[in-house]
């Protein structure tokens, strides 16, 4: 018999909310396979069996808070009392789980819906994506595979027609509506993977999109409907001159780290008793509060500016297939402005603060806070570390990394703390100016809106003006009023501005 704690997610993590058992008693369960979810005041995660047998008892049910470290099931070698006899020497001889299951991000749920939902951007790639990315997306250095569901003697509860799937790939699939046998995976044993999923989803013929799991920022996709799938690298025309790669549509808004080849569907709402009411999930409570928070902490003040991506834009045309190609997901412009903000900051460093009792707390090392979105049930923001050591596709590897790991619930507390600098984006819809709330206790957030292909002035070499068709989308900002003035403010995006339209994006490619 071995009694199974309430894990410590966390240093300053004192108790944990179980918000679903994974496993009923009587169930046999591997070593390492996912045996519930708990939610906490930092990040919402599921958590593995530390040993392999039968699942005996539970000692706390769903929507109990538990004290860490108190026993909240016990697994023995036997069938659970009451239960079929016979899983005691079965579990010991049932074949080992499999490593943890593919990311992206994102993303790719944040909790698990009642009815499965797809898993959302970035990306995973996706995921936003976001996904990026915006995803967060499926990356093959990011990627993990998921615990294995099978239980000795019988179907693997993951499985669909006898393949072995991980929810986060069931869930795409079913979502898509995709028999698991038109599909040879490529993981262990043939394992279906993430990636495998979404590429087999995107080849039958899906547009480009992002914030759901893949980041299919990078579709051409010209207006704010975000209904098409990533096609970074289906841009025609590598060859092309910029400032107008052959791509016949727009392409679409920064992305979110990693999202999926689709944009992610809403949980419908039945209204056959009238009015319903709906019960906040505990990442919409905290979001509420951090959200609230911030409004009664900072005074809140919105500078934009307009952005020409057609630089950026040319270097995704050239380089997009490749990139997909050699990393595994789609290349979106929210690297590129991730990129750009970091070396903003070097000349701006009061961005990268926070307010302190009596002064400001200027930060050395820029630490990005990338926002994700979980299937439109939530938001979470993890944390790029040392971004300003990071060259672009390094940057681009760990929003699509963190996109998934969001979406698939295996961040850590750890990556979610230590932001000194946010980024969002609602880009990959078509969002013309969104006006974030800043991520406490930072002093600025970013939002990356929709970019759309359209007539403007340019000027050439000797001063000449022409009309020509470029990427063009704007870049909001919120910050604290305490922190500087907004003088401060419009320096740092006219700077940021400077670098995403005059860097010559292909030579870091």
């Amino acid at each position: 018999m071995s009694d199974v704690t309430m894990p410590q997610l966390g240093e300053s993590v004192t108790e944990g909310t179980i918000t679903r058992w994974f496993k009923a008693p009587g169930d046999e369960v591997a070593e390492d396979e996912i045996l519930l979810e708990v939610s906490t005041d930092k990040v919402d995660t599921e958590v593995p069996s530390p040993v392999a047998g039968t699942l005996q008892e539970l000692r706390a049910e769903e929507g109990d808070t538990v004290d860490v470290g108190t026993v909240i099931a016990v697994v023995g070698d036997g069938a659970a009392s009451g239960g079929e006899s016979g899983g005691g020497d079965e579990a010991a001889s049932k074949p080992e789980p499999e490593p943890a299951a593919e990311q992206q991000d994102a993303p790719a749920a944040a909790e698990p819906p009642p009815a499965e939902e797809p898993t959302s951007a970035p990306e995973p790639e996706p995921a936003p994506a976001a996904q990026a990315q915006p995803e967060p997306q499926a990356t093959p250095q990011a990627s993990q595979e998921a615990p294995s569901e099978q239980a000795s003697g019988g179907t693997p509860s993951g499985s669909s027609d006898g393949a072995l799937l991980s929810p986060l790939v069931r869930r795409l699939l079913n979502d898509a509506n995709v028999d698991p046998s038109a599909i040879s995976g490529t993981g262990p044993g043939g394992r279906i993977t993430r990636e495998d999923a979404v590429n087999h989803i995107e080849g039958r013929g899906s547009g480009g999109a992002r914030p759901a799991a893949v980041p299919a920022a990078a579709q051409p996709a010209a207006a704010p409907a975000p209904v098409a799938a990533p096609a970074p690298a289906a841009q025609p025309a590598p060859a092309q001159r910029a400032p107008q790669p052959a791509a016949s549509a727009a392409p679409s808004p920064a992305p979110q780290g990693a999202q999926p080849s689709s944009v992610p569907t809403p949980q419908p709402v039945s209204f056959s008793d009238g009015d319903t009411e709906v019960p906040f999930t505990n990442i919409r409570r905290r979001t509420g509060e951090h959200t609230v928070n911030s409004k009664h902490t900072s005074p809140h003040v919105i500078s934009a500016v307009e952005v020409d991506y057609e630089g950026v834009e040319t270097a995704r045309s050239l380089f997009g297939a490749d990139f997909k190609a050699t990393e595994g997901f789609s290349l979106t412009y929210l690297p590129f402005i991730a990129r750009a903000a970091v070396d903003a900051i070097e000349d701006f460093p009061f961005m990268n603060a926070s307010v302190g009792d009596d002064g400001l707390i200027v930060h050395r090392d820029v630490n990005l806070s990338v926002a994700v979105d979980l299937n439109f049930e939530g938001l979470l923001a993890p944390v790029v570390r040392q971004a300003s050591d990071k060259r672009l596709r390094a940057i681009a590897r760990d929003i699509n990394d963190l996109a998934g790991r969001a979406r698939t619930k295996k961040l850590s507390p750890d990556d979610l703390s230590g932001g000194t600098f946010t980024l969002s984006n609602s880009g990959s819809f078509g969002s013309l100016f969104v006006a974030p709330i800043i991520n406490q206790p930072q002093v600025a957030i970013l939002s990356t809106d929709g970019v759309t292909r359209r007539p403007v002035a340019v000027t050439d070499a000797r001063g000449h003006e022409s009309i020509a068709i470029h990427s063009m989308g704007n870049l909001t900002m919120s910050w604290d009023h305490r922190a500087f003035d907004g003088a401060y403010a419009a320096a740092f995006l006219a700077r940021l501005k400077e670098i995403l339209q005059t860097r010559d994006w292909t030579a870091e490619l």
